[in-house]
């Protein structure tokens, strides 16, 4: 088998409902799997897996074991020989995994890869490629200093070598992953991503981002940016700190009480509601219900043509293709009046998110 898709799920059935649409589109000329693992979720995306999606393997955690032990449950029953950890609110284009694997299948040493993300706004997310948070990265950063931080020295829409590759999105091959005893579980969440990727280049393997296809993840959905996260971010990145720059005690000391201070700062970070003046559905046929569920008069237009200010664009997946709908959010992402939603396809709810740091938005119809 080519290539196993691990998600790793916590309450987040709608966006989890699409995704999966997404990477069983995404899947269909390519030998491979999807593993779902639920951390115990108490809506009911187990049912909705079951239901929907009877193909994937769904592994039902009885407690939430966090990130790195639920992705290490899935990749323990994985069968291809690459594996993909995959957020539950992410969105990928029908050819995404088959231009990686094309592109990962030739490169020597090959640790992971990693693509271009995107927010729900279209916005290029620049944890997509970064440093290694060196004492001294971690330091500038905490002063405002981030060139240092992201692999800024590679543009967006490239392809090369970089350090670190986000959790959201990772394709690993398998042996490597076992090689490297995948994520390390003193982490419960935040912070593994970096790990992982510094053990792979510790071992001899090389990690790259591939700037040639986009992925869409609705950061901020899975976890809120509240005082729990504050608390799991620091103590992960203490974890790091300890591991791999432990003879540098006064140096982690210092970051230590650098990166509590910057979490409690960011604890309220300022949300820019989007004023929405008008609706329009992207689609080939009108759907009345959205009427009354969004409380306005929904026009319908095939395509994207005139774009207003303050319009909210419901792109029809029974329309447009997840990559259009993806091109779509690229394309307009400069203009900071609009916001997306997906109507899923077969499906009575639209979703999308307007920011990175608060929960994305569910309707249904």
């Amino acid at each position: 088998m080519k290539l196993s898709v691990i998600i790793l799920n916590y309450n987040v059935r709608y966006f989890l409902e699409v995704c999966l649409k997404s990477v069983v589109a995404a899947i269909q000329n390519i030998d491979a799997e999807i593993i779902v693992v639920d951390n115990q979720s108490s809506d009911d995306s187990c049912t909705m897996v079951k239901t929907l999606f009877p193909e994937v393997n769904l592994i039902e955690n009885k407690e939430n074991f966090g990130f790195s032990k639920g992705n290490n449950i899935g990749v323990s029953q994985a069968k291809g020989a690459y594996v993909c950890i995959l957020n539950p609110d992410t969105v990928v284009a029908e050819d995404t995994f088959e231009k990686l694997l094309k592109f990962a299948d030739i490169q020597p040493k090959l640790g992971a890869v990693g693509c271009k993300l995107i927010d729900g706004t279209g916005g290029f997310l620049p944890e997509s490629k970064r440093n290694i948070p060196t004492p001294k990265v971690a330091l500038k950063k905490i002063l405002g200093q981030d060139e240092l931080y992201y692999a800024n020295g590679l543009n967006e829409h490239s392809t090369g070598e970089v350090e670190v590759l986000v959790g959201a999105f990772m394709l690993i091959k398998r042996e490597v992953y076992l090689a490297v005893n995948g994520f390390d579980e003193d982490y419960f969440m935040y912070g593994e991503d970096v790990d992982l990727s510094y053990k792979i280049l510790k071992a001899g393997f090389k990690n790259y981002y591939f700037g040639d296809t986009t992925v869409i993840h609705f950061k901020g959905e899975s976890t809120l940016r509240d005082k729990e996260y504050a608390k799991r971010f620091n103590g992960s990145m203490q974890i790091f700190y300890r591991k791999h720059f432990k003879n540098n005690v006064l140096v982690e000391q210092l970051v230590g009480l650098g990166i509590k201070g910057l979490t409690v700062l960011n604890l309220q970070p300022k949300i820019e509601n989007r004023v929405v003046k008008s609706v329009v559905l992207i689609s080939k046929k009108q759907n009345i219900n959205l009427n009354v569920a969004l409380g306005c008069k929904v026009q319908l237009k095939p395509k994207m043509e005139i774009v207003e200010d303050h319009q909210q664009y419901i792109l029809d997946n029974n329309w447009l293709t997840f990559k259009e709908i993806i091109q779509i959010l690229e394309q307009y992402k400069t203009n900071k009046t609009l916001t997306f939603r997906i109507l899923s396809k077969q499906s009575n709810f639209i979703l999308g998110s307007d920011n990175t740091v608060s929960k994305g938005i569910v309707v249904h119809f």
